[in-house]
Order: structure tokens, then C-alpha cells, then sequence
């Protein structure tokens, strides 16, 4: 739910954030002695007494309808973000108040011919500017100069620079406007001028806000339905704007260099020194700066917890519906037990928005808050803005959109229909939906505090203790909230576990995490002998209690990093969150009713839910097969950082596929729902599944996998390619025999079957875009693999035995089946001439065999 990127060598952001606004009030200026520069108009020429200024990091002058910025020579060379959101958006756009378009690090720099520079700066690499290897590095980083500004005057009291903005701001530049991607999203042209103005500009000590209102004329296209509505009206689209420059701090926040074992969000730059036989890259994760007050400094060495100098701070937007501002608070404030593990207490706090306070606005920069978007979509996310320099986060702008509840509320129903009464209606109680809310604001805030996605943790819980309430009491289903490990779907209604013991809470893993990031040490060390200390705190940790195992984003082949996933075990986990779905789907036509008069859009909505989540089910046992386990480690550590998955668990997954998905599941094709929500794409979602399982099953990735697994690991009795491509075949077409008869879901597994295995052969005759697209992808990892001539044995093999059993067949359709697929194979390898079985060559007897549904 969320968003991040890690982009070596530049700074790593993972979304928008809030800013408020805050209004000054005018002052007028007294008379100063100025310098001519460039014009006969001196300082208090310029700056009159019917001047408006506001007073903050830039002193802002408004004289008519022009505004000027007084730069002090302090700020000069003096390193700002500038962060550009949205205020208002119109109606239909992707985009909210509140959401960032772009963020920059500038500074201004005094030029030439009596100018100031406005140069954009970016970190990729650095050096001690006591090795000589430092010239290098700055003759290979000259950054761009944006704007040239006239210094218009200078007032020699402040020792400041004064400089006209008006046409930069209000015109259309990178820094302060849309960029040309957004534009394209749009649709939008050039910006119209005379439909554009400055709104307001306030200045605050560490930072200066600027409110605009632009307007661009708008494409016309021949696609309506892709245009914003205004465009359509009125040819033009108007957009507020909303520009935070902020000041960084002088002296950076002390960096924490990154650990790929544990999982936070990190930037990067390139490290030159004289010293060096190679580059370094220095890496640092994003956190915010705790420190303990000075006062209390002595009681934090002696290991009490005391309250950060500077705590944490969340606010609730006004627009968030009263009735669940409470849930978002305690969401936020959840996490203070994690901090307290780091040693620090009252360090996170959520709090509601002062509304009768009208020296604070949304678009101050100053705040961190919780944006509430009145949108359709559901979905929520946790970004920060860092300071480049060090990782420090400044402030955080939580997404939050509204109709996540009703994600929120079919996930429930689905996943804990089976043992929680309350999850049995369309319409929840506010106690439920508030904790379903609680949830998502406490791993969302988990991302703003540096967290990244751990979607192994979930994998440290063995699936027997998830129908333990005692052992859930004290653990969690999942080590971290930062899993997608939603709800508890392997409780079984006989095990009457709690329910608030369904739901995902901090867990261990996160609370160690925060210490991790977060925790000061009383001992002086540098950078790099805190890496050693705290790479040393992850092997004993980790040694001392597995559910510390980060397990990354679930972007890799180990099947323990999955999302949506529960347990240890996938089968076993999956197997009982299948029966829960058995248990709910006779009933979603009586638990989606509200009204008498409603149609069944609720009960098609929840049914593609209750579809999806077999899906995952299914898909979670497939990652199995051709598994890799992936657990990074140093070179201090013990043990292998690759392992290929078990043979006898790979071939259990296959065997589970077999039961659960190449056997029609019945149960899930129920016509009082199908007949009701006349909906092509429910009642072909469980073929497309099965269609979806296939190509992975088939696909060149996994086998050329496998391959590299078994010439690898050869003396561990690996699954090899073939045998697995055997059992595949077997558990597909069993035994053909005169008796054979297909059903319609059985031959549409076998067609998937066969262009699959045709796919993998000749990756050229591949239908359809995604086959075709992924017909491409095979095609590299398997040229000059033994995984195509497989292919080809395969499809000669079942065409041979085809040929040898239609003769005998008698069920028409069965005949035509068989007869179609045969001409299929055909068209890619010829047709074969029949050969006495008694000469064909020994082939192994398939050693999988089949086991009844559990």
C-alpha cells in the first residue's frame, strides 16, 4: 500500500509529504542606506513604506503587484529543498490536495554582473576536501543554474540581497510547476499567463511557502474518456500549488549507514578518497533526528527512558471524518512502545488538527500530517522527505483515501468471515472498521518513521501456533506490522481465537528495527565502528530470536517472502485458509444484502475477493517450486546466503496445485452467486487462475531456475527440470485409456498445458500480449538451456500418446479435444511417425503420486 525506490547514487524518496501555511503580518520598513546596482533605485526606493513584508528565512516584500525575496548573505551557499505539492486538484484528476509533485535541492549563489544564482544540486558523489582527489570530484560536479536573478538593491544593515520574483514564480519552470511527465498525465499544453497568479507567499524562520494558482491550456484528443472534465468544458485545466523551500540544517544529522539485514529506506552517494583501491558508496538509512534533551542527558546514559528534544509529531487533517480521527491517532501512537525499546518515551505522537488556530495551515512545511482524499480509490501510503545529506527525515505526508474502507471491510469479510460474526454484513460497526483503520495508519506510519515493506516476517510463525490464542496473545500472527500479513485466515472457527487476536499489531521485529535505527550509544565510535557494533547487534539478535529476520520486499524466489501470506508453511496455511473459504461462500449472498432494493454489486465485489484470495493462496504455494531461500549475510557470518527449496517440498506444492486448482474447484462456481452478478469476468476468474498458474508453472524463468539448481547442487538430489516436467505431465493427463472423458475445466487446463509447453519450445509462437510478452522474457533466460529441448521432448512425447489412445476413445468431445491439440503440436513439430511401443526407449516411472483432498 504503499510506495518506495532505491536509486544508488541519488537520494531516495519514498512519496509526497504535507506542508501548512502560515500567514505573517506586513510591517513596514524603516529608511536604509543601499548600494546603486544596476539602477538608480536604491533599497528604500524600492522597499517603501507602503510595502507589505513578511519577516522569515527570506524577508518578502510585496510592493504592488510585485514580489521580491531579501536573501541574506548568511543562506548563500546555504543547501534548501524545494518541495512542490498539490493544494487543489481538479475534479477527476489522479492526484490530491496535499500529494507531491517534485522535491529539489537548491541554493543560491552569488553571481557575475551583480547576479544571484538559483543553482539545482545533487548529491552522487563526494570526497574529504583534504584529499587531493577532492578537485576531481568537484571538476566532475558542476550543478545547473537554473534562474539568474538582478540584484535589484542591497540593504547593507542585513547585509542582504534583493531580488524580483515575480515573473519566476508566477511563470512555468521545473522548480515550481508541473514537469513534463505530469503534464502528459494531464494533458496539458503551456501555461496561460493572464489565468495565472500568485496567491500568497509567508515566510517562517526555517522555511518560506508560496501559493499559486496556474492554469494550462489543455490537449484535445480524440478520446474523451481520458481527458479531465474541465478540459473538456473549457479547454483549460487550473491547479493551486503549493512551493515549501526549506532550509537544511548547517551541521547534518549524524548518519546510520545502511545494513541490508535490516529494512529501512536508504540513500546513497559515491565516496572518493586518496587513500582508496576502490570506490565506496556510502549508504545511510532515513530516520528522523531524536535526541535527548539536554537536561536529561545524564538519565538516558544510565539506560532511563526519556522523552526526544524534539518528538515526533502527526497531525489529523480536519477533512478526515470525525468518528475514526481517534483510530488514526492511536495508529500513530502505537508505535511509542517501540521507541521506548530504542530508549525513548512520548517520542511519536498523534494528534487532531488545531482548527481554531489561524496561525497554521496545511502547506507549512513545518508539520507532518495525515492527508484524508476524497477519492475513489483504495489505497493508502507512508512517504518522507530527507535531508540528502545525512537521511534525516523532515517531515512526513501520510495518503490516506477514503474508500480504502471498503478494501479494508472485504478483506475482513473474506479472510475472517469464517470465525468473527462481526465481519458478516456490508455495513461494520465503528469499533471494527476503527481497528481495521488503526491498522493501516500504524504500518503506514511504520514507512514515514523509515520502515520498509518486511514480507518475510510473517514466515517465522509456525502455521499450527497461528489456532493458538495464548500463543497469538503474546506474539502476533506476524512478527511485523509492516508485512502484508492482513488478517488471520488460518483460525479455524473451533479454535474461538479472540478476535482481536486476528489482527496485525507491532511486533517484535519492529520494535527491534526502531531500536535498531534509533537507539544513541553513550560510546563514542565512528561511522564505520558503529557499523561494526550494530552489524554484530543483528547476527546475536537474530541468532537469539528468528522472528528478527527481515525477508525483504518479496521481489525475489524465496517463497517465504510473499505477501498476503501467513505461516511457515504455505500448503498447510493455504490448505486451511481454502476451508475457511469453503465455509463463507454459501453465505456471501445472504452477508452482502443491506437493502431490499440494492442490485448485487456488493456480492460481485466481495465474490472477485473471495476469488482473489484462493488465487493468492494458490500462488503462495506455487513460489515453492524452483524456490530459492535468500538470507543476506556478511562475510563474518556462518552459512549460505542461497539454498534451493527441499525436492519433497517442491513436490508437495505440485501435488497440492493439483488438488486445489488443475481439479475444478466446484465449490467456488456456485450458481446461485454466478447467476446473480452476470458477470463474465467472475465466472472465467477461477479458469483465468488456473490459466495464470499454468504459465507460471511453464514459465522459462522457473525452469531455467531449476536447471541452474540442479547442475549447482547435483550432489544433494535437487528436483531436477525433468523429473518435475514428468510429474507436471502426469498430474495433467494421468492415464488415456478407452474410458477417458474430459470435463470443460479439464481440457481448458490441458489447452493451457500445451500452448505453454509450445511457448516454452518456440517462444515466437506464443498468442495473445502477455503470453507474447512473457514468450520474450523466457526466451532469454532459456536459449542455450537444456529447457527448450524439454520442451520439445515433452510435446513429442504427449503427442505420441495422443495418437496411440484416440483409436480407442469413445466420448465425442474428449476426441475433438485431443484431436485439435494434436494438430496444434503438429503445426510447431511435425508430424511424427507412430513407433511400436515395445521399441521405445525406458522412461522413468513418474514418482509422484497423488493424494485425496485434505
Amino acid at each position: 500500500m504503499t510506495r518506495y525506490f532505491i536509486i544508488l547514487g541519488l537520494l531516495l524518496i519514498t512519496g509526497s509529504c504535507g506542508t501548512i501555511g502560515l500567514a505573517g503580518k506586513s510591517a513596514k520598513k524603516g529608511k536604509a542606506e543601499s548600494h546603486e546596482i544596476n539602477s538608480s533605485k536604491t533599497y528604500d526606493r524600492i522597499i517603501t513604506d507602503e510595502a507589505l513584508t513578511k519577516r522569515g528565512l527570506f524577508d518578502i516584500h510585496k510592493v504592488g503587484e510585485k514580489y521580491y525575496f531579501e536573501i541574506p548573505d548568511s543562506l548563500l551557499n546555504r543547501e534548501m529543498l524545494v518541495v512542490t505539492r498539490f493544494i487543489k486538484t481538479p475534479s477527476g484528476a489522479i492526484n490530491y490536495g496535499g500529494e507531491k509533485i517534485s522535491e529539489n535541492t537548491v541554493i543560491f549563489e552569488k553571481g557575475p554582473s551583480n547576479n544571484l544564482f538559483l543553482r539545482i544540486s545533487t548529491l552522487v558523489s563526494a570526497a574529504n576536501e583534504d584529499d587531493a582527489i577532492s578537485k576531481a570530484v568537484n571538476n566532475s560536479n558542476i550543478t545547473p543554474i537554473l534562474e539568474a536573478f538582478d540584484i535589484r538593491a542591497v540593504n547593507d544593515k542585513k547585509n542582504s540581497y534583493l531580488i524580483e520574483v515575480t515573473n519566476f514564480i508566477n511563470g512555468e519552470n521545473p522548480l515550481l510547476a508541473l514537469g513534463p511527465e505530469q503534464k502528459e498525465d494531464y494533458k496539458l499544453l503551456s501555461l496561460e499567463k493572464d489565468k495565472s497568479y500568485i496567491k500568497e507567499i509567508n515566510s517562517f524562520p526555517i522555511n518560506t511557502e508560496i501559493k499559486t494558482v496556474k492554469t494550462y491550456k489543455a490537449k484535445s484528443g480524440s478520446d474523451k474518456r481520458k481527458e479531465l472534465p474541465a478540459a473538456i468544458l473549457a479547454g483549460v485545466v487550473t491547479l493551486e500549488i503549493n512551493n515549501s523551500f526549506i532550509l537544511l540544517p548547517k551541521v547534518p544529522m549524524r548518519k546510520r549507514l545502511y545494513d541490508k539485514r535490516v529494512g529501512f529506506f536508504a540513500s546513497s552517494y559515491l565516496e572518493y578518497g586518496d587513500d582508496q583501491q576502490k570506490v565506496d558508496r556510502n549508504t545511510y538509512i532515513h530516520r528522523w533526528r531524536l535526541e535527548p534533551r539536554p537536561e536529561d542527558y545524564e538519565k538516558w546514559k544510565n539506560g532511563e527512558l526519556v522523552e526526544p528534544e524534539k518528538p515526533i509529531v502527526y497531525y489529523i487533517d480536519p477533512a478526515t471524518p470525525k468518528k475514526w480521527r481517534p483510530y488514526l491517532i492511536q495508529g500513530i501512537n502505537d508505535w511509542q512502545i517501540a521507541f521506548e525499546q530504542a530508549g525513548f518515551k512520548n517520542a511519536i505522537i498523534g494528534k487532531e488538527w488545531p482548527e481554531n488556530n489561524k496561525l497554521m495551515s496545511l502547506e507549512d512545511s513545518r508539520f507532518s500530517v495525515l492527508r484524508y482524499f476524497a477519492s475513489p480509490f483504495k489505497n493508502a501510503y507512508g512517504p518522507n522527505i530527507v535531508d540528502p545529506r545525512s537521511g534525516e527525515i523532515l517531515e512526513s505526508h501520510i495518503g490516506w483515501y477514503h474508500n480504502l474502507m471498503s478494501l479494508l471491510h472485504n478483506w475482513y469479510l473474506v479472510q475472517a468471515g469464517a470465525v468473527d460474526e462481526r465481519a458478516r454484513k456490508m455495513v461494520y460497526d465503528t469499533e471494527l472498521m476503527g481497528n481495521l483503520i488503526r491498522f493501516v495508519a500504524s504500518h503506514e506510519v511504520g514507512h514515514t518513521l523509515g520502515l520498509r515493506h518486511n514480507m518475510g516476517a510473517s514466515s517465522a510463525t509456525p502455521v499450527e501456533k497461528l489456532r493458538d490464542a495464548e500463543w497469538l496473545k503474546k506474539n502476533g500472527h506476524t512478527s511485523s506490522i509492516m508485512d502484508y500479513a492482513r488478517f488471520n485466515y488460518v483460525a479455524q472457527p473451533e479454535d474461538s481465537i479472540p478476535t482481536k487476536y486476528l489482527m496485525p499489531r507491532i511486533g517484535d521485529y519492529d520494535k527491534w528495527a526502531i531500536q535498531w535505527g534509533y537507539a544513541k550509544y553513550p560510546k563514542e565510535m565512528t561511522l564505520v565502528e558503529e557499523k561494526e557494533f550494530l552489524s554484530e547487534m543483528v547476527v546475536d539478535s537474530i541468532a537469539a530470536n528468528s522472528r528478527l529476520w527481515f525477508g525483504g520486499e518479496g521481489r525475489d524466489f524465496d517463497p517465504r517472502s510473499q505477501t498476503e501470506d501467513l505461516g511457515d508453511d504455505a500448503m498447510e496455511a493455504s490448505m486451511y485458509g481454502i476451508l475457511n473459504l469453503q465455509r463463507i461462500a454459501p453465505f456471501l449472498k445472504k452477508w452482502t444484502r443491506h437493502r431490499n432494493s440494492d442490485d448485487y454489486d456488493n456480492l460481485d465485489d466481495v465474490y472477485k475477493g473471495l476469488v482473489g484470495q484462493y488465487s493468492d493462496y494458490i500462488f503462495h504455494v506455487a513460489k515453492n517450486i524452483g524456490g530459492i531461500y535468500v538470507t543476506p549475510k556478511t562475510m563474518g557470518e556462518e552459512g549460505e546466503v542461497y539454498r534451493p527449496v527441499d525436492k519433497q517440498r517442491q513436490k508437495q506444492a505440485l501435488l497440492f496445485l493439483n488438488n486445489y486448482i488443475f481439479k475444478e474447484p466446484k465449490w467456488l462456481l456456485r450458481n446461485e452467486i454466478l447467476n446473480a452478478i452476470q458477470s463474465p469476468q467472475s465466472k472465467e476468474s477461477v479458469t483465468k487462475t488456473m490459466e495464470s498458474v499454468m504459465l507460471n508453472l511453464l514459465g522459462g524463468s522457473r525452469l531455467s531456475r531449476m536447471t541452474f539448481i540442479a547442475e549447482r547442487y547435483e550432489d544433494e538430489d535437487p528436483y531436477m527440470p525433468e523429473e518435475y516436467m514428468d510429474d507436471l505431465s502426469q498430474l495433467v493427463w494421468g492415464d488415456m485409456n478407452v474410458f477417458y472423458q474430459t470435463t470443460a475445466y479439464r481440457r481448458k487446463l490441458q489447452k493451457s498445458y500445451v500452448a505453454n509447453l509450445i511457448t516454452l519450445y518456440k517462444p515466437d509462437e506464443a498468442e495473445g500480449l502477455v503470453e507474447g510478452i512473457l514468450a520474450k522474457l523466457s526466451e532469454g533466460f532459456t536459449s542455450n538451456t537444456d529447457v527448450r529441448s524439454l520442451a520439445l521432448d515433452n510435446l513429442l512425447t504427449l503427442q505420441g500418446k495422443i495418437k496411440r489412445t484416440l483409436p480407442v476413445m469413445t466420448d465425442r468431445l474428449t476426441i475433438a479435444h485431443l484431436n485439435y491439440l494434436k494438430r496444434e503440436i503438429e503445426a510447431v513439430v511435425g508430424e511424427t511417425q507412430d513407433v511400436d511401443p515395445l521399441f521405445i526407449p525406458f522412461r522413468r516411472d513418474v514418482s509422484i503420486q497423488e493424494e485425496g483432498e485434505k
